[in-house]
C-alpha cells in the first residue's frame, strides 16, 4: 500500500475519514456534517456447492464491512468471473442469492461486471452511509473493554469439508445460514448505543483480526478459549484434518504475537486460526454499556458471546 500512501497523502484529502493509513473494514469519505460513505469490495471462488447459497454467502460477506464500521447498506454492484462451459443459469443463481441478501439489507443492486475467467469468482462493491460522528474502527478499543462476538466459528473446517465430501449434510447446512445471516442488527445495535470500535471476522480468522484490534489500539486482547462459540461439526472436522490453506497463512502472519496461556487441544487451537467467510462481529465495549449492548442485540434476536476482554500490553492472550 506505500505507494498508494506516498501518491495520496491523508492530508491532502480531508474528507477521507478512513482510508490507506489504518486497518480497517472499508473505506469511509465524509459528503456533509452528517453524512458519510463507507465503500468496500469483496469476492471470492464458490465456498459451497449450491449457487443461490454461493451468492447469498457472497453478499453477506461482502456487506458485512459496511456493518464492521456501524453503517448501512446503500447500494451494490456484483462482481462476477465465469467459466465459458458453466450454464449462465448457474450465475443467475447466484446473482438470485446475491439479490435477495441486498434486498434484506434495505439495499438495492445497480448493476455490475462480469468477465470470462477459468475459475468462477462472484461477490459484490458495497456502498454504504454512517454519521461521521458514528464510525466504528479497530482503534477504539481501551483497556476493560469486553469483547462480544455475534457468530460461532470453524465455517473454514466446514466449507473444507464439505468440498472434500465428508461434511454432513445437517452440518453443512447449519454453516450455509450463518454465514447467509446479515450483521445489520449488530451495526444497528452498535449504533444505538454508541459503540467505536467493531471488527468483522473473515479470511484472517479470529485472532488475525483481533490481533488488528489490538495493534490499532494499542492494548491487547485476551481470549478465553473455553467461551467460543463453535458451529456444529467444527471441532470433528478439525480432528479429521479438515483445515483451510488460509489456516497456515494466518499462523505464519500471527507467529510470536499470540501467547498461550494453557495448552489446548489441536482441533481447538484450529478455531483460532481458522479463517472465516461472512463471520460474525467482534465488538469491543466499554463494561458501562454492556448491559445495554447486550439488551440492544437481545431486542433484534442477534446471538452473541463474551469471548474476551481487553488488557494492558500487546498482541494476543488465550487462555
Amino acid at each position: 500500500m506505500r505507494p498508494l500512501s506516498e501518491k495520496f497523502r491523508a492530508e491532502d484529502f480531508p474528507a477521507l475519514l478512513v482510508g490507506l493509513g489504518e486497518p480497517d473494514d472499508a473505506a469511509v469519505y465524509r459528503i456533509n456534517d452528517t453524512t458519510a460513505i463507507i465503500q468496500t469490495m469483496d469476492f471470492f471462488p464458490p465456498v459451497v456447492d449450491d449457487a443461490y447459497s454461493f451468492g447469498a454467502i457472497a453478499a453477506a460477506n461482502a456487506m458485512s464491512d459496511v456493518y464492521a464500521m456501524g453503517g448501512e447498506v446503500l447500494l451494490a454492484l456484483n462482481i462476477a468471473a465465469w467459466r465459458d462451459d458453466l450454464p449462465l443459469e448457474l450465475l443467475s443463481d447466484v446473482m438470485r442469492g446475491a439479490a435477495d441478501k441486498v434486498a434484506e439489507a434495505g439495499g438495492v443492486i445497480a448493476g455490475g461486471h462480469t468477465i470470462t475467467d477459468n475459475e468462477p469468482k462472484f461477490g459484490l462493491s458495497v456502498t454504504g452511509t454512517i454519521h461521521p460522528d458514528q464510525i466504528a474502527r479497530k482503534a477504539g478499543a481501551r483497556v476493560g473493554d469486553q469483547l462480544i462476538l455475534t457468530k460461532p466459528l470453524g465455517s473454514g473446517l466446514l466449507t473444507t469439508a464439505g468440498k472434500n465430501g465428508v461434511a454432513s449434510d445437517a452440518h453443512l447446512q447449519n454453516a450455509i445460514e450463518w454465514m447467509t445471516r446479515l450483521n445489520r442488527g449488530a451495526a444497528q445495535a452498535m449504533r444505538a448505543i454508541g459503540i467505536k470500535c467493531a471488527t468483522d471476522i473473515t479470511g484472517y480468522g479470529l485472532l488475525g483480526h483481533a490481533f488488528e484490534i489490538a495493534q490499532a489500539s494499542g492494548v491487547a486482547l485476551r481470549f478465553n478459549a473455553d467461551a467460543l462459540p463453535l458451529l456444529d461439526g467444527a471441532l470433528d472436522y478439525a480432528r479429521a484434518k479438515q483445515i483451510p490453506g488460509g489456516a497456515g497463512r494466518n499462523k505464519l502472519f500471527l507467529d510470536g504475537k499470540i501467547k498461550f496461556t494453557r495448552e489446548l487441544n489441536d482441533e481447538l487451537q484450529e478455531i483460532f486460526f481458522d479463517p472465516q467467510t461472512s463471520g460474525g462481529l467482534l465488538i469491543a465495549v466499554a463494561p458501562a454499556q454492556f448491559d445495554q449492548l447486550t439488551r440492544a442485540l437481545q431486542a433484534r434476536s442477534i446471538a452473541h458471546w463474551l469471548v474476551g476482554d481487553v488488557i494492558t500490553g500487546t498482541g494476543i492472550v488465550v487462555q
